[in-house]
């Protein structure tokens, strides 16, 4: 049952998600610094960025991470049209803020065959850190349910902040000044 619903949710993802939306969005940020280092081997590197394969696993041992680091996990595509908008408001956040206790780290959830377009992406879009590679084929209703209270994965952008048991989640893309409200809340 659960491997007949995953393309469901991963075509409503697709569908949800598209250059002509105006649809707001939450994003979740989360510090990869933490995870284990069980993750592949880095698929690419740039000055700026660098990609990384993970498991479904990780990526739930990633935003499960509580100590005194605001973790903002954004999860976005090449393709999402309010993904691309909002990613700026990050990008200076993240450069605002880099003597703070604060990790930003975005999750790719570009189809397995399209990975190849996220660093040039990464680049284009001035993401720096570390850029997860998620095979959206690999997740189920479960590590939604068990990550977060707001996020069934049926659209995209979505953020996760935490800092120790605090947490945020923001479902569709957000505004510049809602994004700094949200970490200034959490920080």
């Amino acid at each position: 049952m659960v491997k007949e619903i995953t393309p469901f949710i991963i075509a409503l993802v697709l569908v949800s998600c598209s250059k002509n939306t105006n649809e707001q969005s939450v994003t979740d940020s989360i510090d990869s610094t933490q995870v284990s280092s069980t993750s592949t081997d880095s698929v690419a590197t740039t000055s700026l960025a660098t990609t990384k394969e993970y498991t479904v696993e990780q990526v739930s041992e990633l935003v499960g991470t509580k100590n005194d680091t605001l973790y903002v996990t954004n999860f976005f595509a090449t393709w999402c049209g309010p993904c691309i908008r909002e990613l700026p408001h990050f990008v200076e956040q993240q450069e605002k803020r880099k003597a703070e206790k604060i990790k930003f780290t975005y999750i790719s959830l570009d189809q397995k065959q399209d990975w190849g377009k996220v660093l040039p992406f990464a680049t284009e879009h001035k993401l720096s850190g570390e850029i997860v590679l998620l095979d959206g084929m690999n997740l189920t209703p479960d590590f939604f349910t068990q990550n977060f209270s707001q996020w069934n994965g049926e659209s995209i952008p979505y953020t996760f902040m935490r800092k120790g048991e605090k947490t945020d989640e923001t479902i569709g893309m957000m505004s510049k000044e809602e994004l700094e409200r949200k970490i200034q809340s959490l920080n």
